[in-house]
This record gives structure tokens, C-alpha cells and sequence, in this order.
């Protein structure tokens, strides 16, 4: 059973094929900008062009375009393929990464949202959330945060505030999906843009 898994939700773009457990191969870049050029290249770059029985892919939150291009892609991968489409949120797997290296242990996790707000997020020692995501403004995410590590793009800042803060800098890493708990994936994936859109619709007359 091999899974193919996509995340281009945030600044970092990256795919991982993963069977019964087990990475198969994977990759992880840094792009802010480029995610819609770099994605399909990179799925073609696996052994067997990617093909799997079940993909997951990253929701957000995170940027509009690069959600957006995630879900397409992998919308797109399973009609062709026969493939199960499952989804999962980009804080959720931040916090997994961070609780691989300090098992047991609350978790914020704080990264770059739009018009200068951060997306927040606490997990507790059980990797869960402990509360809903919120888009706040900077001050707000600082004062909510009171685990002992934060973990995301904007750890380092919330740490600057807090000197009781261990800061890691991470990004969603889709070679690192296995840690996620059962209860992360959830079937037909929908954007969690975790704020509402720049842009609306005229209002009817």
C-alpha cells in the first residue's frame, strides 16, 4: 500500500512517497513563490511517477495559491490513478515534528498568515489540539502562547518575547507525515485557509 503525500501549503513545497509505513523516497524545498511550476516536476521525480493508492495532501492553513494548487494536483492524481484522497492541516504536522524531537511535551505552533496576522495553534503532550486555529494579530498570538516549545515560522519571534521559550523553526515536511496520529487525516479534503478570503464576490443587487 503506498502513499503519496503533497504539501506545498506553506513557503516550503514538498512530496513524499511513503508504503506500508516506510518512506520510499521524498523531497523538501524552500521556494516562498514557484509552487504550481515545481510541484507536478517533483511528483514525476518519484519511482513509478509517484502512482499510489491513497494521497494525502496538506489543506493549510497557509498561502491561497499554494493550498490551492496542492488540492488540484492531488484532486487531479486521484481520478487518474483510482487513488483515496485524504487531507490533513499543516499545524497539525509542525506540532508532530516538534513532538518527535521532545516527546510528551505542549506544543504551540505559530506560523505566517496574511495581512500580518500569524496562525496559532496549541497542541497538547497527547499531539492533539488543544483548542481551535485562530489568525491573530502578532501581540495576541505572543500572549496566548504558553507552552514551554514553539514550534513554526514565526517560533523564533514569539521566543524573542518569551526568554522561557524553546523556538523551533520548522515548516511542514511531507517526509515526516508518518507521525501524524490516525485522527489527523480526514476524507474529502477542503481548503483550511484559516481566515476568510482577500476577495469577495460582489453582493447582489
Amino acid at each position: 500500500m503506498r502513499t503519496l503525500v503533497i504539501d506545498s501549503a506553506t513557503e516550503s513545497c514538498s512530496i513524499a512517497l511513503i508504503e506500508d509505513g516506510r518512506l520510499v523516497a521524498g523531497e523538501c524545498l524552500t521556494l516562498g513563490r514557484g509552487h504550481a511550476e515545481r510541484l507536478v516536476p517533483m511528483i514525476a521525480s518519484l519511482p513509478g511517477k509517484g502512482r499510489a493508492d491513497i494521497i494525502a495532501v496538506d489543506v493549510g492553513p497557509g498561502s491561497f495559491t499554494g493550498i490551492r494548487v496542492g488540492l488540484a494536483a492531488a484532486r487531479a492524481l486521484a481520478m487518474a490513478w483510482g487513488a483515496r484522497l485524504e487531507g490533513f492541516e499543516s499545524l497539525w504536522l509542525v506540532a508532530a515534528m516538534a513532538q518527535a524531537e521532545h516527546p510528551r511535551s505542549p506544543v504551540d505552533v505559530c506560523m505566517t498568515g496574511g495581512h500580518g496576522e500569524w496562525f496559532f495553534q496549541p497542541f497538547g503532550p497527547d499531539g492533539l489540539p488543544g483548542a481551535a486555529l485562530a489568525s491573530l494579530p502578532p501581540a495576541e498570538a505572543i500572549s496566548r502562547s504558553t507552552a514551554p516549545i514553539v514550534a513554526g515560522s514565526q517560533a523564533m519571534a514569539i521566543a524573542q518575547a518569551r526568554s522561557d521559550t524553546l523556538a523551533l523553526d520548522l515548516r511542514p515536511d511531507a517526509r515526516r507525515v508518518a507521525l501524524l496520529p490516525v485522527t489527523a487525516f480526514h476524507a474529502d479534503p477542503r481548503p483550511s485557509y484559516g481566515r476568510a478570503p482577500d476577495a469577495r464576490l460582489p453582493a447582489a443587487a
